[in-house]
């Protein structure tokens, strides 16, 4: 037997529901009950959905109530509470409790006597005074008590989920209580359709194949390429099933917006949900599968796009003209022609994009590997628009800082054979003479010398342009991040070395992939690198620029 799911008006809520022993008491504060209070008022008569009510018959008829003890309990205060205001007002249910026979009684009547009895009656008490409270600030008290009551009666429900008889109680209710994660849509929708008739001959089959659809979506880079996100989500096949059920609101997605959608759909015949469900899964692995698809839809997602615009997109469409619209759909995001690429700076939001296309493309166009782009490492945001060559210490201003950029500069120093010997030695000594009792004047006084050092004539003109600058996972090291090509170039090397990801086009600037034979020289970033790293990121992107514009 499978788990009984459907809404019930709070209204029609009866019978006796058992409290077990491994649950804690009653324990909502101010907070909790007057966000209740509030929310069903501000409902207004709308059709609205509380949290999930996990239940499970007991032999004698009554509900284990295995989650969803403080709503349940709040709403029976609530209710209580408008009884004096309509005594005719119905309460067709209560509550037990295992461990604590005389809060039942309690909770009818809460006295201020009786208060300081035990830690649930205090709870109870002030829970049942804040209720009385909110009711009296109403402007007609009365009139509110009316139509709080209609809300609860004919609009406000909460998701009643009978659990199955061979399901673990107190297995259940830790699984649905660790982090206090509540039952999401997509468990939700699960157990509705494994109580439709048509799929419950089919229940393992089904079962498996939702558990395989999930973690497949659990990929981290699967997920990444198809969200822009992480994998922090307590379930993953909800992106499907919202996409069954989109939501077009200014404001976030109603919470169970995705179940309430759904439940109509999966009632007759709850197959045809679950092969869309299939379908769009299909369609993710085969998009994830082909890499230039890959790469074109993870770059859109990256810069903003969403999965359900895309799914709209490849509708009806074959492969190569969804491909044609990806392309096009790439191009609309720039906005660029070839000149206004060479003329992009630092800050400009277009540089960001650039940048990403052109490792995506990069990666991509290497027709004979299988290296992906990883859209987890960029939803991670391990990286950031750097400088390849920087001169701006200015935003160093601390001590910490000034000890950092001249020890990263003096260990830089030994490997540099660009100057004389002697001047290194010397410059060293000054370094860590500083070091032993820096201040912010003997920083000023050395740091033009030490970056003269690593610099060559030009180097540092038009800092701020594209062709200096490249994604850098530097985080937050702000004497690392203005550093000089050199300083920068061993660091990129080191974290290479030890696994990390660095962006392809990253790692070629600083092996001077992009520069000529005859203009190399390995300690700085010069005209020659900058025009060859330009040239190259034109090249990579072409294919996505806007022709040039009529003068």
């Amino acid at each position: 037997m499978t788990a009984e799911l459907r809404p019930v008006l709070v209204g029609d809520i009866s019978g006796k529901f058992f409290v077990p022993s491994y649950q804690r008491g009653y324990r909502w504060g101010r907070d909790e009950v007057l966000r209740l209070l509030e929310d069903i008022q501000q409902s207004a008569g709308k059709k609205y959905l509380l949290q999930p009510v996990v239940v499970k018959r007991r032999d004698d008829g009554t509900w284990e109530l295995v989650d969803g003890q403080q709503r349940l309990t709040t709403l029976f205060l609530i209710l209580c509470h408008i009884r004096q205001y309509l005594p005719h007002a119905e309460l067709k249910y209560s509550l037990q409790f295992e461990t604590r026979a005389a809060s039942a009684d309690y909770l009818r009547s809460p006295t201020a006597e009786l208060r300081s009895s035990n830690i649930d009656f205090l709870h109870i008490y002030d829970a049942s005074e804040l209720v009385r409270q909110w009711f009296e600030k109403q402007d007609n008290p009365t009139m509110e008590a009316v139509q709080f009551y209609g809300y609860l009666t004919r609009s406000v429900s909460i998701i009643w989920y009978e659990a199955p008889p061979q399901e673990d109680s107190t297995a259940l209710f830790t699984r649905l209580n660790v982090g206090r994660i509540p039952l999401t849509d997509a468990e939700l929708v699960k157990a509705l359709m494994l109580t439709k008739s048509r799929l419950i001959d089919r229940e393992r089959e089904v079962a498996a194949q939702w558990d395989a659809i999930e973690a497949d979506l659990r990929r981290p880079e699967v997920w990444a390429f198809i969200t822009r996100r992480p994998a922090t989500e307590p379930t993953h096949i909800v992106l499907l099933l919202d996409t069954l059920a989109p939501w077009s609101g200014p404001d976030r997605r109603p919470l169970f917006h995705t179940f309430e959608t759904l439940r109509p759909q999966i009632e007759t015949p709850a197959e045809d949900v679950w092969t869309r469900v299939i379908n769009l899964h299909s369609l993710i692995i085969g998009w994830y599968d082909n890499r230039d698809t890959f790469h074109k839809i993870g770059y859109l997602i990256a810069r903003g796009d969403c999965f359900e615009d895309l799914v709209k997109l490849s509708e009806g469409r074959r492969k190569h003209e969804f491909e044609n619209l990806l392309d096009a759909r790439i191009r609309d995001d720039l906005q660029l022609t070839d000149s206004d690429v060479a003329g992009l700076r630092y800050g400009e939001k277009k540089t960001e994009a650039v940048l990403l296309l052109m490792n995506v493309e990069t990666v991509r166009r290497m027709r004979h590997s299988t290296e992906r782009f990883s859209f987890q490492q960029h939803a991670r945001r391990q990286w950031s628009i750097e400088h390849i060559h920087a001169r701006n210490t200015e935003q160093l201003n601390r001590a910490e800082q000034w000890s950092d950029w001249l020890r990263l500069h003096r260990d830089a120093l030994a490997a540099l054979s660009t100057i004389d010997q002697d001047e290194r030695k010397d410059l060293t000594v000054r370094i860590n003479s500083a070091l032993e009792n820096l201040t912010e004047s003997k920083f000023r006084t050395l740091e033009p010398e030490v970056s003269q050092a690593f610099s060559q004539a030009g180097d540092d003109q038009d800092i701020d342009s594209i062709a200096n600058l490249a994604l850098l996972s530097t985080g937050d090291n702000s004497a690392l991040n203005n550093s000089v090509f050199e300083v920068k170039r061993r660091s990129v090397l080191a974290l290479d070395r030890e696994g990390s990801y660095i962006p392809v086009c990253t790692r070629n600037a600083f092996l001077k992939y992009y520069t000529e034979a005859e203009g190399q020289q390995i300690h700085f970033w010069g005209a020659h690198d900058r025009e060859g790293y330009l040239a190259a990121l034109r090249q990579q992107i072409a294919g996505y620029l806007m022709p040039e514009r009529a003068t």
